[in-house]
């Protein structure tokens, strides 16, 4: 049983990775419009445990440091002198885009978790005869 708990272990840190992936997306889309505001961005890595299976691991949450948007609008309160302000760097595409990828990664990852479990369920009623 070790192989099936190996597999469960490997998807559900796939599960976790995708959704810290798709919170950080959705808070860089509801601030794309927040001046000042810089793109989140989050690395994976893998961690091979004592057992050797890989892991997905999140790394720190980085800051995109990118040059931020110059916005031309005299009446902002933000607005300097020459009447413009800092925006954010927020590319709302690559982010709808990167989301959409995070989804399909979270529903991989979900349907080989059903499936391990249904492989398991299917041993069991095996054994049980």
């Amino acid at each position: 049983m070790s192989a099936f708990s190996d597999a469960l272990s490997v998807t559900t840190s796939g599960l976790k990775a995708q959704a810290s992936r798709l919170r950080l997306l959705s808070e860089n889309i509801a601030n794309v419009d927040t001046p000042g505001y810089r793109r989140k961005t989050m690395p994976f890595r893998t961690d091979t445990g004592a057992s050797g299976i890989s892991r997905v691991e999140i790394g720190r949450v980085n800051l995109d440091r990118r040059a931020l948007e110059q916005i031309h609008d005299p009446s902002h309160p933000l607005a300097d002198e020459t009447g413009r302000y800092d925006g954010s760097n927020v590319d709302l595409i690559i982010e709808i885009a990167d989301a959409r990828e995070a989804q399909r990664s979270y529903e991989a990852n979900l349907k080989m978790f059903d499936q391990t479990r249904q492989m398991s369920s299917g041993l069991m009623e095996l054994l049980r005869r």
